[in-house]
């Protein structure tokens, strides 16, 4: 599913069907990190999120220009996760914030209105208010950790499958963006998610760290068509 075309005008529309969120430490370092973004892509990831909350803002710059390089000619866009203007210096496709990162609406305003904004939520309450946000503010909800995941430091309580249904039921009654369920997920777990009304699964253990990346990324893939 193509949420909307982001960035600039040559730019691809953003599928967050296999959506791969980098961890510089499961990579092995930062030409680790390419080298997984480079296979995944070539197994079938759809979107990419540049996420390293250790690196410093020139670190982190460059990382987010070498993986640019990588995916602007496959045609698969890249978003920054909370750095707002690391995104922007390096011309990304958008940026993807938390509930504790820079206001979605603020962050709307400075990237502007052709980027992808994405915010993750874990309950319902959460959902309903990013969808009385101003029209046109978000693109996509990242609702989860869907199972328990240590990929990410004091990671809210795993919310389930069920819970990732009821929170997807509540955005689209309230006229919320797509979900994109993220925490711990499988290759086996994409039909339900599917099922449950995501429109994508985010991973990050899935891939980085593998043995063989592309085929993690492309077994995600086909669990993601499968019915």
């Amino acid at each position: 599913m193509s949420v909307r075309t982001v960035g600039q005008a040559a730019r691809t529309a953003f599928d967050p069907a296999v959506y791969l969120v980098t961890d510089t430490t499961q990579c092995g370092g930062p030409a680790g990190v390419v080298a997984t973004v480079r296979a995944a892509v070539a197994g079938g990831a759809t979107a990419v999120q540049l996420r390293d909350p250790d690196a410093s803002t020139r670190e982190l710059a460059e990382l987010g220009a070498a993986l640019l390089a990588v995916l602007r000619p496959a045609g698969v866009p890249l978003v920054v996760n909370d750095r707002i203007d690391v995104a922007l210096a390096i011309g990304a496709d958008g940026a993807h914030v938390g509930q504790g990162d820079l206001d979605p609406v603020t962050a709307r305003r400075l990237l502007g209105p052709e980027a992808h904004l994405g915010l993750s939520v874990s309950t319902t309450r959460e959902a309903a208010a990013a969808a009385a946000l101003p029209p046109g503010t978000l693109d996509l909800l990242g609702v989860g950790p869907v199972r328990t995941t240590t990929s990410k430091a004091n990671a809210r309580p795993a919310i389930g499958v069920d819970g990732l249904a009821a929170i997807t039921a509540a955005a689209r009654a309230a006229g919320a963006p797509p979900c994109v369920a993220i925490g711990g997920l499988r290759a086996g777990d994409l039909p339900a998610l599917r099922a449950a009304g995501a429109v994508g699964a985010a991973v990050i253990s899935a891939v980085c760290g593998t043995p063989d990346p592309r085929a993690a990324a492309a077994a995600l893939a086909a669990a993601w068509q499968a019915r």
